[in-house]
């Protein structure tokens, strides 16, 4: 037995004790012996049951690859386990050691209660991974709230008086899931394979908390703190509430454990949704409001579900009705977030015309239903993902969708959903467009038509999102096999010209470098400038740079600029006469090659030739040119053959002064070398229209980045230092590649899971 416990050591303490006194360190250290003798137990029997979970997954895998995601995760657990749990136990154990160090404490990230609970969710696993976790919280949370609140008491008393509650206790739920989910990372296994491990953890662990709070609150009783303490907590105007939300989510975990095959997480995302909405009108105190202010009685038995389908079919006709969908206007966007928060406003009213009395509230579950359909409206208007045109006409799928998800209680919870997938292909051709990329508003066109179908159409046969769906995917499979041949061929010529002008600046270099210090005559350098350049520039392309071709190139510009040196005695006179016919020799093929005509390259050399006897001091034959100045020189090099290098230039990479420096440890730079060929991107250029753009291929000789519009035409190509300078300054933003339904559920839940958010507008009634 501890000494905390020795009788002889037994006193009575007051409210609060001193944190720095040595009695606080003994009944601390005793806290932490008991929790983590309990939690090295308890998680070491989940981790033994996991191989046992995932074989009886992979006898009863649909597939081959299922099946080896469960063997894969078995000997990934087998290898992680140990660094797992001491992670997870060395968290705690330093929590415990530092609850008596508040501002130390709260300088670590600590999880919230399912009210609060942070969602910043970058991916589609992780939002499961959080209604996991949340639906953890939420049930053992409330079945231990009596022992749990003994402890809380206790602990705060040890702390010198500084409140210890349910989000601050590092033995509590919350604490205990989250500091469970930061050691998983050490996981790389599959999500299926994390989401066993969770409920293992929750079956051995945190089912088994009660036993941990009874013998830390008996240990700590003993020891003289808080003996009499009743196990009572003081609730607030929203106990009830809050209390009717605990006991939901705990249901909703029981009825998707029965539903749930033998060793998968529950996963409903509906319940869970369910549980926070519950939360959310408890903690804010909404309350359905009569006339005269007066909180309203319930008036008439509650709409059934076809009442309900009644009246948004009415409201659905009206629409439809009111003929073909407007082109999208400025304002719209603000007139229809108005109408999507006033929507549940609208059925009532429409119920009560159908049934000659208004009712003041609807079902629990269906008023659920219709604030998650409005909320996932609202984000789709402000997703700024969407463009505005396209946020408008998404929009107006509210009723349709509202109907579905009455329907079908799965839409929100299936990714396979044909409801949940054609939104997203619409949203996902949405994100794409933009007034300059669709002049013939083909896809403007089809987004419109398939709303206009729902609205129109949609009665109760949810066959229709399956078939408008194969439609949207017909027409997104037209578009995309000629975008993709347009950016195909935008890509190899793009990498044309960076292979060109590759080629030009190597040649320019070689025959730079080759020069020197040396001063040419004009008609020597016209010839290495220009015709022969242009040669090292084809040979380079056709046979590389290790072929005999280039070598010999190169070897012709050696023995052109030696001829170029004075012959003033007889063995260099000699010599230079032995070199003229194999320097004229290879001057022809040269010239042939980059397509100089036969009377152009008789020209050039009958310049060359006489400017050699001037070397050799021999007296020009009849009819030859005596070169004296640059213009003649240059009089047999054709216009169309394009100069390499300028005669004094030098050939040093363009430098621009004015160009952005972005430091390689900025975030924007980094978000610039994460991005992946097949990323959306939107510009705003100051006085240019915005236009959306995506980025199709990373050069992988100049590394810029080039960028398509939705038809596969380039609109761009940046240097990773220009594209990370326009994210600086806000001309360029990545949009998001997740699905919208994805996106508007974290959204969603984040929003839930604020206590200060605001609520559900309430219904008033006449």
């Amino acid at each position: 037995m501890s000494e905390a416990s020795d009788p002889s050591r037994v006193v009575n303490l007051s409210q609060r004790m001193d944190p720095a006194s040595e009695r606080v360190g003994e009944l601390l250290n005793a806290v932490r012996g008991i929790a983590n003798r309990r939690l090295q137990q308890w998680v070491g029997n989940a981790f033994e049951h996991v191989d046992d979970a995932l074989f009886d997954l992979a006898e009863k895998a649909e597939n081959n690859a299922a099946q080896m995601h469960y063997f894969d995760g078995m000997r990934e657990v087998r290898k992680r386990r140990p660094a797992v749990e001491r992670n997870f136990l060395g968290a705690i154990s330093r929590h415990l050691g530092e609850l008596t160090h508040p501002a130390q404490q709260q300088s670590v990230p600590t999880p919230a209660t399912p009210g609060t609970v942070e969602l910043s969710l970058v991916a589609d696993n992780e939002l499961e991974e959080s209604l996991a976790i949340t639906s953890m919280i939420s049930k053992n949370e409330s079945r231990l709230s009596r022992d749990l609140f003994s402890v809380n008491q206790r602990l705060s008393v040890i702390c010198g008086g500084h409140k210890i509650d349910d989000t601050s206790n590092p033995v509590a739920p919350a604490i205990l899931s989250q500091a469970f989910r930061l050691a998983l990372q050490e996981l790389s296994a599959d999500m299926r394979v994390k989401l066993i491990i969770y409920k293992l953890f929750d079956r051995y662990l945190l089912s088994s908390l009660e036993e941990l709070y009874q013998e830390i609150n008996t240990e700590l009783a003993r020891a003289g703190v808080l003996p009499q303490l009743r196990h009572e907590i003081v609730r607030g105007s929203g106990a009830k509430a809050a209390a009717t939300a605990s006991s939901n989510a705990q249901a909703a975990g029981a009825a998707a454990e029965t539903a749930e095959e033998a060793g998968e997480i529950p996963s409903d995302l509906l319940q869970t949704l369910h549980a926070l909405f519950s939360a959310r009108r408890g903690s804010t105190g909404a309350t359905v409001v009569g006339s005269g202010g007066m909180p309203a009685m319930p008036s008439g038995p509650l709409p059934s579900a076809n009442e309900l389908l009644g009246a948004l079919s009415v409201l659905q006709s009206q629409i439809a009705s009111a003929g073909p969908l407007p082109y999208a206007q400025p304002n719209d966007a603000i007139e229809l977030s108005r109408e999507v928060m006033q929507l549940k406003g609208q059925l009532l009213s429409q119920i009560g015309a159908l049934r000659g009395e208004r009712p003041s509230h609807v079902a629990t579950i269906d008023e659920d239903t219709i604030d998650l359909v409005g909320m996932l409206f609202e984000f789709i208007l402000e997703d700024r993902n969407l463009p505005a045109e396209m946020q408008v006409l998404l929009a107006r799928l509210q009723i349709p969708y509202l109907k579905a998800a009455i329907l079908d209680r799965k839409m929100f919870a299936h990714r396979q959903h044909p409801a949940r997938r054609l939104l997203d292909g619409l949203a996902e051709q949405a994100k794409s467009w933009s007034e300059e990329s669709d002049r013939d508003r083909r896809l403007h066109d089809k987004v419109k038509t398939i709303v206009e179908q729902l609205l129109h159409d949609f009665d109760d046969d949810m066959g229709i999102f399956e078939r408008l769906l194969a439609d949207l995917q017909q027409f997104q499979d037209v578009n995309k096999r000629r975008s993709e041949l347009a950016e195909q061929r935008v890509a190899e010529s793009t990498r044309g010209r960076e292979k060109l002008e590759q080629a030009r600046r190597r040649a320019a270099r070689e025959i730079l470098d080759r020069i020197g210090e040396h001063k040419l005559p004009p008609l020597v350098h016209g010839v290495l400038a220009r015709a022969w350049a242009n040669h090292l520039v084809l040979t380079l392309l056709r046979q590389g740079e290790a072929s005999p071709e280039y070598r010999s190139a190169l070897h012709f510009v050696d023995d052109l600029i030696v001829s170029t040196r004075p012959a003033q005695d007889p063995e260099s006179r000699q010599r230079l006469r032995q070199m003229i016919p194999s320097i004229e020799r290879a001057l022809r093929m040269g010239l042939t090659n980059v397509a100089f005509q036969e009377h152009d390259i008789d020209r050039l050399l009958s310049q060359l030739h006489a400017y050699y006897r001037q070397q050799l001091g021999e007296t020009a034959e009849t009819g030859e040119t005596v070169i004296v100045d640059e213009d003649t020189a240059m009089l047999a090099i054709p216009d169309s053959i394009q100069p390499v290098i300028d005669r004094d230039a030098e050939l040093d990479e363009h430098v621009d002064d004015d160009a952005v420096v972005v430091p390689p440890d900025s975030p924007e730079w980094q978000q610039v070398q994460a991005l992946q060929p097949g990323t959306w991107l939107e510009f705003s250029h100051v006085e240019e229209a915005m236009t959306r753009a995506k980025l199709s291929w990373i050069s992988p000789m100049s590394g810029r980045y080039l960028f398509v519009n939705r038809r596969g035409l380039k609109v761009a190509d940046y240097s990773p230092q220009e594209l990370a300078a326009l994210l600086i300054d806000g001309h360029a933003r990545v949009l998001a590649a997740n699905a919208l339904f994805d996106r508007a559920l974290s959204a969603i839940v984040g929003r839930l899971s604020q206590t200060d958010s605001p609520p559900a507008p309430a219904t008033d009634t006449e």
